[in-house]
């Protein structure tokens, strides 16, 4: 956790969430106020508001809720919402309890990237064993004062 003049910063390691999953929910969120992140959130939880995908969109079925952000294909990733629900509830006490102006904290930066992948044996037919490997992903999130020079993905 980083606390600058006008920046502030939180991070989750090694969660067993998909990689792919929480980097289509991170991007949707950059560059929304801490209490729109939250509702959003929690949208998505209840399938109110969907994460639209543009990365890792192939084989992703398309919905019509995806339209209102101009897409084709989005899901609803409901563990990776609630993790990241959960780290934007951390923030939002870091502020509030830090917070002197009336100035609202904007998300300016998501970082999702690999962790070591846990490691299983599946046991298939005529004696085979394959791996089994999940996905975890560290996950950080950077705020900001400033609405200004806040890239959207």
């Amino acid at each position: 956790m980083k606390n600058y003049k006008n920046e502030i910063s939180c991070m989750l390691k090694n969660q067993k969430v998909h990689l792919k999953n929480t980097r289509e929910v991170g991007c949707c969120i950059i560059g929304m106020t801490l209490g729109r992140a939250e509702n959003f959130l929690k949208n998505v939880i209840l399938k109110k508001e969907i994460v639209p995908f543009k990365v890792y969109r192939y084989g992703i079925g398309r919905k019509s809720q995806v339209n209102q952000s101009k897409n084709i294909s989005g899901r609803w990733p409901k563990k990776s919402a609630k993790i990241i629900l959960s780290l934007i509830k951390n923030l939002n006490s870091i502020v509030s309890k830090n917070k002197s102006e009336d100035n609202p904290f904007y998300i300016k930066n998501i970082n999702i990237n690999q962790a070591v992948r846990g490691r299983r044996r599946t046991f298939r037919a005529h004696g085979r064993v394959n791996s089994f490997e999940s996905n975890p992903c560290h996950i950080r999130i950077s705020l900001t004062n400033n609405s200004t020079n806040i890239p959207k993905y």
